[in-house]
């Protein structure tokens, strides 16, 4: 790489760097907050809320990331604009080519690092956030609860006491669970009790052993005792782990023929396209005359471009989903446009007529 395309990829990157993180905290934050004003951590426990603020920053970086390049150009390039860096570079033979070769230089590995998170690792944190959720409701969730405390919902019509946990959290020992339903108090008590990692299909479950349930009839039937030794106690919580497309893998969407599992198996296959479609648009949006102030109109242009690709890729979706537009041209017709619209800006006559306008 030679001395002119290091510096400009330098002046992208810097930028690139800060709005991301900036961004990225911006997103954790904000998913903290809402965690934390909502009933979640609660249920899950701080460690497990963590790993759910986690796992929704990871899926979020797929589109955070082209934003925070597209970002990066408009503020890279336009810094170097307005110093006149470009034009120095142009008058030592620095063609236009050349600058945009070194923002390809940039959005073509963040382009791959996008892809890499959309197509494999957000369906691996779509899963295990599924998970948590279905633990997060599990009645019996040994995280949840504190030893030695009582529990109540009074929607539910349920009391909870654990009387220990082990160091791990998961073993619970004497256990105590009421429920008013279908005109009838149940009580189980056990002496152990054990809660069980979510598997993809099956309800959250515990097990438990050496124990009582009681079933108290309020309509005068008789009432029954039953003496255990072992029982799976599955939650009525009704969310079951079964199939979910946001989690599927990319390959079993491939082959599918679902509406809307062509869509999400082609928006996962767009983001790397987005990316470095989106920081060729950003390059004329960049170009400011000498000395010209941050409150150029441009940057507005530039933010009223990237809210339209925003909404229209949203639409695209949406059409694939719905059947509206089938597998082609599905959601293609964007990025084939986004294409045509990178072209047209980039061409000297748009750039000619842009600086004749200022």
């Amino acid at each position: 790489m030679k001395i002119i395309e290091r510096y400009i990829t330098r002046e992208l990157l810097i930028p690139f760097t800060v709005v991301a993180v900036i961004l990225t905290a911006l997103f954790s934050s904000f998913s903290s907050a809402s965690f934390l004003a909502g009933a979640m951590s609660g249920s899950l426990g701080l460690a497990a809320m963590l790993k759910l603020v986690l796992l929704k920053t990871v899926i979020a970086l797929e589109v955070l990331m082209p934003i925070s390049l597209y970002v990066a150009v408009v503020i890279g390039l336009g810094r170097m604009h307005r110093d006149q860096e470009i034009n120095v570079l142009r008058s030592a033979g620095v063609s236009e080519r050349r600058i945009i070769f070194a923002v390809l230089i940039v959005a073509i590995p963040v382009g791959i690092a996008s892809g890499t998170l959309s197509i494999y690792v957000r369906p691996w944190a779509y899963e295990e956030s599924y998970m948590l959720n279905a633990l997060a409701e599990a009645e019996l969730n040994a995280d949840r609860f504190q030893a030695g405390r009582f529990y109540g919902s009074e929607s539910k019509g349920r009391v909870i006491y654990i009387g220990a946990k082990d160091g791990s959290g998961e073993q619970m020992k004497n256990v105590f669970h009421y429920i008013n339903k279908d005109g009838a108090s149940e009580i189980i008590l056990a002496r152990d009790a054990r809660q069980q990692e979510p598997v993809a299909g099956e309800r959250p479950q515990v097990h438990l052993s050496d124990g009582f349930i009681y079933k108290l009839m309020h309509s005068g039937m008789r009432d029954t005792v039953v003496q255990f030794e072992k029982i799976v106690y599955f939650t009525d919580s009704g969310n079951v782990l079964d199939y979910k497309r946001k989690a599927a893998a990319t390959a079993a969407l491939m082959k599918s023929d679902q509406p809307r599992d062509i869509a999400e198996f082609q928006w996962r296959l767009s983001r790397p396209i987005a990316t470095i479609l989106l920081a060729l648009i950003a390059v004329p949006f960049s170009r400011a005359p000498p000395r010209q102030e941050k409150g150029d109109k441009t940057y507005y242009a530039a933010a009223l471009v990237f809210a339209i690709y925003y909404i229209l890729s949203g639409l695209a979706q949406t059409w694939v989903e719905q059947g509206t537009i089938g597998r082609m041209p599905g959601v293609w017709w964007l990025y084939i446009l986004m294409t045509l619209t990178a072209i047209s800006l980039l061409s000297p006559g748009f750039r000619q007529k842009l600086f004749l306008r200022r």
